[in-house]
């Protein structure tokens, strides 16, 4: 979980130093950090469920070597287009690990200790998030940007040993009885995602012409991919794991508090500098809290859940993330950035604490063949809030603040933009609350096994 958490953020640090390397546009190296992701949320349900069918332990084998390998290419990466290539494969290989690292709790960590096992990948995670930024910054300031890639390779190596070495072999019994896979289903659903994410991350900002084309495309495409699911003999996703509430919600939750907690990265920024008037090392100093009280969080939080149970905590995390917005809602500038940190503090536990809740209820309890894909679906679900938030929140927060250019606004229509993007964010948390309040057991799965 640490590697492709790493990756996810590392590559940032570097845009402007692989700009000048290239002598390209901001624009063309953004996409970088573009394909990576975009590989991740196309394929990442389509690898869980290649996991079901071919057995986890070794896809994920595989994943993992592919990952290092692709980062190897992405260090000696002579253009520009062979380095985003490589980042693509590199995505391939990240959304097998994110998907099939999750659904291996399942097979490797008791019951009760599900919740534990969720918080501390949910540690790694922010971990590597968190540590992206810094450590490629000191990386290219002192060997190079190729570096940045280079380091995953030692990394990939020692994860290759640990994998062989303690992960339990796969049985007939972890593999899914039906050897068919879904390919028309599994091309549809990619070109469906893929079309979505761009349409929320290509424009610059402007949501135009070809935006709403490529959301029109995603639109059709999840309608044909409905109803290809219903009638292979093989779905790729099964539509009958929808018919209870439990799972829908747990996805729509998911989808929902990621999308809050992009506002945090898409304001914080501007809010620190602008309306604070915050030097740039200071700003990356205020904002890597966030990320550190999720990494502190995540195993205590995991516990929590294991004693007293994932219903309960899935509505505390998200009481705490609906009590920080409404305070950053209210939010007066003259409170500096004490003001800011304190309700990012509790947003940021109460989303630790959501987290390792709702993952522990969808992935406790389901069918061993089913694992993989909904593993799959979760790490779908908060990549999609990612996207999503970064283009919706940060149209918001642009609207909110009544000018054309958010780089030069007065800090007072900062300030404004802030607090209605939080005020905004409250509203989103508070339906997620609903649809918790909604549905009686955090426990969707539970299918009759095949006779």
């Amino acid at each position: 979980m640490l590697m492709p958490s790493l990756d996810t953020s590392i590559a940032n640090a570097g845009l402007p130093t692989l700009a000048q390397a290239f002598t390209a546009s901001f624009h063309s190296v953004q996409w970088i950090v573009l394909a990576y992701l975009l590989a991740i949320t196309t394929l990442i349900v389509s690898v869980g469920r290649l996991g079901d069918i071919v057995g986890r332990r070794r896809l994920l084998l595989i994943g993992i070597g592919l990952f290092t390998a692709a980062s190897l290419v992405c260090g000696v990466a002579p253009t520009l287009p062979l380095l985003i290539a490589a980042r693509a494969a590199q995505g391939l290989g990240a959304a097998i690990m994110m998907a099939l690292t999750v659904a291996l709790v399942g097979a490797t960590v008791p019951t009760t200790k599900t919740g534990s096992a969720m918080g501390l990948l949910g540690t790694m995670s922010a971990i590597g998030t968190t540590l992206g930024p810094s450590l490629g910054g000191v990386l290219i300031a002192a060997l190079g940007w190729r570096t940045i890639f280079f380091v995953n390779v030692p990394l990939g190596i020692l994860n290759l040993f640990l994998a062989r070495r303690y992960l339990p072999v796969d049985s007939p019994e972890t593999k899914t009885d039906r050897v068919s896979f879904d390919g028309a289903g599994t091309l549809l659903l990619g070109l469906t995602l893929a079309a979505y994410a761009l349409a929320m991350t290509m424009g610059r900002g402007h949501f135009g012409r070809l935006n709403l084309a490529l959301l029109l495309v995603a639109v059709v495409g999840a309608g044909l991919f409905v109803l290809a699911e219903s009638r292979v003999a093989s779905p790729l996703i099964r539509l009958a794991m929808f018919r209870g509430p439990g799972l829908s919600a747990s996805l729509a939750m998911s989808a929902l508090v990621s999308t809050v907690m992009m506002a945090t990265l898409v304001v914080g920024p501007f809010y620190l500098s602008r309306a604070l008037g915050l030097h740039a090392a200071l700003v990356g100093l205020v904002l890597s809290v966030g990320p550190l009280v999720a990494a502190l969080t995540g195993v205590p939080a995991g516990r929590i859940v294991d004693h007293l149970g994932a219903r309960r905590m899935t509505l505390a995390g998200l009481s705490g993330m609906a009590a920080g917005s409404f305070v950053l809602s209210l939010m007066p500038v003259r409170f500096g950035v004490a003001g800011y940190v304190a309700p990012i503090v509790v947003i940021t536990a109460g989303y630790a604490l959501f987290q390792a809740a709702n993952n522990a209820a969808v992935m406790t309890d389901i069918r061993p063949d089913q694992r993989g894909v909904i593993s799959g679906m979760l790490s779908l679900s908060r990549n999609l809030g990612l996207i999503s938030g970064a283009s919706v929140m940060g149209a918001v927060f642009a609207l909110a603040s009544a000018t054309i250019d958010i780089t030069t606004a007065p800090p007072e229509a900062v300030a404004t933009g802030m607090r209605f993007t939080f005020a905004t964010a409250t509203m989103l948390i508070i339906l997620a609350l609903g649809i918790a309040v909604g549905i009686r057991e955090l426990r969707p799965l539970r299918a009759p096994q095949p006779a």
